[in-house]
């Protein structure tokens, strides 16, 4: 594959913020809501915070066409993943790629599912963050992207590298995926239910907390086949480096859906499987559904 477009299908903050970068080096099509759409075309998009640079990008609220040799980011959140892909598979080409970078586990098997053999699907994850403020502007912190080997990964990370991405291939990326997992377990519920930055979950008071959750994540883990070794003190090291709200938080903070299901909501699941009592992620899950639930209730 020789790279000639970038489509980011789910142009919200994560997802802008990889198109634009990558507008550096190759022609980038974000595809996301109207008003994020129509700001960027009237002003550009900017970004702030540790990127601090307004770009010039192809905006749309629709792919119309796949052109040869298109590298298609999938930055939709997990549970819309499936309704995207439908959208588009009629106008998939044999040599398009879809990079998934979403939260969550087995994302990537549910896009293979729809698209069968006929396109390349690789798994991706970022440990960059972003914070949408306003159609039009993104707030980023960096971080690294990890990708899974595959006959295209290296060219992408090439690419990505170029454009200021800082990005490596893994060799084992199932361990990387269940460590993102644990990660967005511990943080993404706590700052959702107290509406708070990441880095104020690291409080001595919710340590307790902190720990069973990744307790029940590296049970769950070694019973599937994975042996996690994560540091609860490195683990709060990290948290306290986001400055950010999650995305979990800022989706209640809006009133939509959250992505529960595809990160605590995993853990449960698998820990059925196993016979693995996983009371904690269980909790959390519930409480935020029933906020997901009253978030509803005010919708209507």
């Amino acid at each position: 594959m020789s790279i000639q477009k970038v489509i980011v299908l789910g142009a919200g903050a994560i997802g802008s913020l990889y198109g634009a970068l990558l507008s550096k080096k190759v022609d980038v099509l974000l595809v996301g809501r109207k008003p994020h759409v129509e700001a960027i075309s009237s002003k550009g998009l900017r970004l702030t915070g540790e990127i601090n640079q307004t770009f010039s990008v192809e905006v749309d609220t629709q792919i119309r066409k796949i052109p040869p040799n298109t590298l298609l980011l999938l930055t939709t959140k997990a549970q819309d993943s499936i309704q995207a892909i439908n959208q588009i598979k009629s106008i998939l080409r044999a040599d398009t790629v879809i990079l998934v970078l979403q939260n969550g586990l087995g994302n990537e098997k549910v896009i293979k599912e729809v698209v069968g053999w006929k396109v390349e699907v690789l798994r991706g994850l970022t440990m960059m963050a972003s914070e949408f403020l306003k159609p039009g502007e993104i707030q980023v912190w960096k971080g690294v992207t990890i990708l899974a080997k595959s006959r295209t990964a290296n060219e992408i990370a090439s690419l990505f590298n170029e454009c200021g991405l800082k990005t490596k291939v893994s060799e084992n990326i199932t361990e990387e995926i269940w460590r993102k997992l644990a990660l967005n377990c511990v943080i993404n519920p706590l700052t959702a239910l107290f509406q708070v930055r990441n880095r104020e979950i690291a409080s001595q008071t919710l340590e307790w907390v902190r720990q069973q959750i990744l307790r029940e994540c590296v049970e769950v883990a070694r019973a599937d086949g994975v042996s996690l070794k994560i540091d609860p003190e490195e683990l709060d090291r990290k948290i306290r480096g986001y400055a950010n709200f999650s995305s979990m938080c800022q989706d209640i903070i809006k009133g939509k859906k959250t992505e529960i299901d595809f990160l605590n909501g995993k853990i449960i699941e698998i820990g059925q499987k196993h016979g693995i009592p996983t009371p904690v992620n269980r909790t959390l899950t519930c409480l935020i559904k029933f906020l997901e639930e009253k978030n509803l209730e005010v919708r209507r």
